[in-house]
């Protein structure tokens, strides 16, 4: 089964990224899946536009660190290293109706909620298009997504019907989305996770760095005092301790529980195991990191662009006999 998913190199990958993206992208490789990951520079661009001072910086960090978590066995490229995108992304947007795109949930939804950029840019309204060009490329059998983002590769299937049938060929497969079950992190305030809130804990760090911002987070509002019962259901701590282990191991589970619900254990401790399996589960992950060196990384890039560049022209020559272009 072929795999394309990508991340958008905006900032800097934190803990939510790995818990909701990375490790689920693990474990798809590790399936024995043919997995294509990218970094979206491209739809960075369709938000971020403004300010590209930091893009070459993040997109080289963004494949080091998916080269840090394990994905030693998967097609890592960017995706304007590979500009046969940019040409399917062209020839989709002669073939799909407006309607289709503003009728796009996250489209009304983000241009209503983001108020710190300008959205007005057509290439804001055509991400869906461009989107479905970076999987439909590579004839992708499944793409690993969230659940906001299932109405889009509902979208990328209608491009894909519609294509074929506008000019007879059935050229692109329809994918499925693959959703998985993953905990819900809360930024280290209790408030949802962002950049822009100044919350987010990142995924690089040290033992040190992640105690600062680990000990000082919000828990259950109930809990007062230590000798306050509380629920870990509504602490935004527990949510951390289901991603990282604690949650399967049924004598840390107990003792969490009881010792929150039974005012036995404050705050403090609960928090203290919490660190201790955050570390258990990081410190690989940021060993690999520092010692990958910046040669090994381009050799990566490298070797994925090219890969994914003869998929994609491939691809390529099949849609322009489709459509009879010339060139």
């Amino acid at each position: 089964m072929r795999i394309l998913s990508g991340i958008r190199p905006t900032g800097k990958v934190h803990i939510g990224h790995y818990v909701g993206v990375f490790e689920n992208w693990v474990k798809l490789q590790n399936e024995g899946n043919d997995t294509f990951y990218f970094v979206a520079d491209w739809h960075a661009l369709t938000t971020h536009y403004e300010d590209t001072s930091e893009l070459r910086v993040n997109t080289f960090e963004l494949v080091k660190t998916m080269m840090a978590v394990g994905l030693e066995k998967s097609t890592l490229f960017v995706q304007s290293a590979v500009k046969e995108h940019a040409e399917l992304f062209l020839l989709f947007a002669m073939v799909t109706p407006l309607s289709w795109l503003e009728r796009v949930p996250t489209y009304k939804e983000m241009r209503q909620q983001v108020t710190d950029r300008d959205l007005s840019n057509a290439g804001f309204l055509m991400y869906p298009v461009l989107q479905a060009a970076d999987i439909l490329i590579y004839k992708a059998d499944g793409v690993p997504v969230g659940e906001d983002q299932v109405y889009h590769i509902e979208l990328t299937r209608e491009i894909a019907r519609r294509f074929n049938y506008i000019f007879k060929r059935e050229v692109f497969p329809e994918p499925k989305e693959l959703l998985s079950k993953v905990p819900k992190l809360l930024g280290t305030d209790g408030r949802k996770m962002s950049k822009s809130y100044g919350n987010t804990i990142p995924l690089i760090t040290t033992e040190q760095e992640l105690s600062k911002m680990v000990m000082p987070m919000v828990t259950d509002t109930n809990r007062k005092r230590r000798t306050d019962p509380g629920n870990p259901e509504v602490c935004p701590v527990w949510g951390y301790h289901k991603a990282f282990g604690t949650a399967d191991n049924p004598e840390e589970k107990q003792w969490v529980y009881e010792g929150c619900t039974q005012a036995k254990i404050g705050c403090v401790d609960c928090k203290k195991l919490l660190l201790k399996n955050m570390v258990n589960k990081l410190q690989p992950i940021w060993d690999r990191y520092n010692a990958i060196s910046d040669d090994e990384v381009k050799v990566k890039m490298e070797e994925g662009n090219e890969r994914a560049r003869s998929v994609a022209q491939k691809t390529m020559e099949e849609v322009r006999e489709a459509i009879k272009i010339m060139y």
